[in-house]
This record gives structure tokens, sequence and C-alpha cells, in this order.
């Protein structure tokens, strides 16, 4: 049977970058309890001000999505820089590429997935919901992050009503249909052991 699990946005654990320049809000990490040096997969928010480089995480794999502000311009190595914005969809990188990032206008808010390469593989949609519907997650771990409004979500007989920011975990939901009702914007984010 599906397991859910909902994260409220007021419990996040707030810490330091791993460069020192700002600060992060993180969702959640697996294993439990790991370290920047040692997750297999993490989800987190960070404000950034101003420009500047990434840290770089060896040996992972990275999805970056704007939450609030105009955007930001991301120079990846070895690419031209790629705007991005709250429109963009998400953007997948290697995040032990040399990166670095310059503000549209101001400080923006990012939604951040992190996987670490070769155990767990990950993809990110952003979905805009009207009243209701379904969808299916076809993953056996995955989140519903809720970017604006309030959504209430229901994996079999559960349900939970999620606030801006609040997360569910869902697991073992690989064939049921989840339903979701209520107006605003989600991320749903899949995770897949290689």
């Amino acid at each position: 049977m599906p397991r859910m699990t909902h994260l409220r946005a007021q419990d996040y654990r707030r810490m330091p970058w791993k460069n020192g320049g700002g600060e992060t809000v993180e969702i959640i990490v697996s294993p439990d309890g790991a370290g920047l040096a040692d997750f297999d997969w993490r989800i987190s928010m960070a404000t950034v001000a101003t420009d500047g480089p990434f840290s770089i995480f060896p040996d992972t794999d990275r999805t970056l999505s704007i939450l609030e502000g105009a955007g930001m311009a991301l120079s990846i190595e070895g690419h031209d820089p790629i705007l991005l914005t709250r429109d963009s969809v998400p953007l997948p990188f290697p995040a032990d590429a040399v990166t670095s990032a310059t503000l549209a206008d101001g400080p923006i808010t990012d939604l951040n997935v992190m996987t670490r390469r070769g155990k767990i593989s990950h993809q990110v949609e952003r979905l805009a919901t009207e009243t209701a519907g379904e969808i299916r997650l076809e993953a056996e771990t995955a989140l519903i992050l809720v970017d604006r409004g309030e959504i209430e979500i229901t994996v079999g007989a559960d349900r939970s009503r999620l606030a801006a920011r609040d997360c569910l975990v869902v697991q073992g939901a690989t064939e049921e249909a989840v339903a979701l009702s209520g107006q605003g914007t989600i991320y749903i984010i899949r995770l897949h052991k290689i």
C-alpha cells in the first residue's frame, strides 16, 4: 500500500550553503541525517541574493526551478548561458559542472533537486492545477511540493491538504492514481533507483 508523509514548510531545516555564500532550506534528504557529502538524494530551496558561483557536488545530478523572483542566467560549463525564470521548465544539469549565476533583477528563490549519479535518477515536472484531476506518479518514491495555492491530495484512502511550500512524500504509488483538488502550482519529483 502507498505511504504518505506530509512535510510542513515551517519544519524544514535551515543550513548554510556548501560554499558559505547563502542559506538553504532543506526539505528532505535521504538517507535521514545525511550531510552534503553523503546523501543519495536531497530536495531543498534557496534564496540567491547575489551573482556568483554554484557549489560543486561531485557525482551528482541536479535540477533547478525558479519559485520566486525575476529569474537568473546560468552559465554551465560547456554551454551558452540559459535564462531560467518561473515560466521555464525545470532545468537538469550536472552538479559537478562549473556553474555560475547572474540574477536577472533582484533575489530569487529556487527549488533544487539533487541525486547521486549511478544510484538514483530523478525527473522534475511543474504542473498547474485548476480544480480537480488525477496524475500517476509511476515511481517508488515521489514528492509533491506545492508552490502556490492549497492542494488536497488523495492516494487510496489517505488524504492530505497541503499549503504553499508544504511537501508530500509518497512511497509505493507506482500504479495508483493520485487525485488532486484545488487551484495552484505543484512540482512533482520522481525518484528512481538505478
